[in-house]
């Protein structure tokens, strides 16, 4: 199993006081999602979760697995630009 980097990070506000965090792989980010995620269950969570571990087991590119990550952080409004 590898990481799936990302060749570029995503920044995410993390903690009450929105500090930024940036996820650098696919690996990362499927432990942010597992983990106290605001909109656990939903249709874009699950399918960045799905998209991180392909990414980590080679069956997809960890390009993919950022761009569905981007689309989970989006929708719970934690994406940092």
């Amino acid at each position: 199993m590898n990481a799936g980097w990302f060749t570029k990070p995503v920044p995410i506000a993390v903690g009450i006081a929105g500090g930024i965090r940036h996820i650098e792989s696919a690996k990362e980010a499927a432990a942010l999602l597992a983990d106290n995620w605001r909109c656990q269950g939903t249709a874009k969570h699950k399918a960045a979760t799905r998209a991180c571990l392909s990414a980590m087991h080679g069956d997809s590119t960890s390009e993919l697995a950022r761009s569905a990550f981007v689309d989970a952080a989006d929708e719970a409004r934690i994406l940092a630009d």
